[in-house]
């Protein structure tokens, strides 16, 4: 070979290695906006890609097998809906929602209708003038028998309620006692230092630990 020949070049050229790094680069990026293109995706379309929502899902689920083994008188659509605002409204005011479903049973047997010999009624069994004073505090607009035996109205009312028993008695017992006999009767008794009766209590806990 001559020596003034010019060398052969066999490798790649400057210009070609800098094509091929910026092509992986340009890969890599592709394939990580792709990756959270999909993963945003699911997100919306798979109901229990959240661990939780998936809890929330099954508890509502929960909610409503319950309510579909007992005489509630409502339509299954409705069934669906008040499940998930039992769960709601038991979230927001730190209620388990099992413990509001066995409050129900015990205080209406899950019966719309029911009207106890006091005059309390719905779902949560409340008494007029409480609920009417309870509505005006959440801004629902009071219709009397109307609101009570709304059944979605009835459990944002009954559950608002018990938070403010529970925060007034500092005790959820003594809470659960005064929803059924009335928080001045309560603190009668513990004025005067008489027992309070606890079978209603019982009943409730009893309930609860089937569900």
């Amino acid at each position: 070979m001559d020596l003034n020949d010019p060398a052969i070049r066999t490798g790649h050229s400057p210009r070609s290695v800098n094509y091929i790094k910026n092509g992986c680069l340009l890969h890599r990026i592709f394939l990580k906006v792709a990756f959270f293109i999909v993963i945003f995706t699911l997100s919306f379309h798979l109901p229990y890609f959240s661990p939780e929502l998936y809890n929330k899902q099954k508890t509502i689920q929960e909610i409503l097998e319950v309510l579909e083994r007992h005489p509630t008188e409502l339509a299954n659509v409705t069934k669906e809906e008040l499940a998930k605002v039992i769960y709601e409204e038991a979230v927001r005011y730190n209620h388990d929602p099992k413990f509001i479903l066995a409050l129900i049973a015990i205080e209406s047997s899950f019966r719309n209708s029911s009207v106890s010999e006091k005059g309390a009624k719905g779902l949560m069994q409340i008494m007029p003038y409480v609920a009417e004073s309870l509505a005006q505090e959440l801004g629902i607009e009071w219709s009397g028998d109307r609101t009570l035996f709304n059944p979605f109205l009835n459990i944002k009312l009954g559950s608002y309620y018990l938070s403010l028993l529970i925060r007034d008695f500092e005790d959820h017992g003594l809470a659960l006692v005064a929803y059924n006999y009335g928080p001045t009767y309560v603190k009668g008794l513990i004025g005067r230092k008489i027992r309070i009766p606890h079978n209603y209590y019982r009943r409730v806990i009893n309930f609860y630990q089937t569900i």
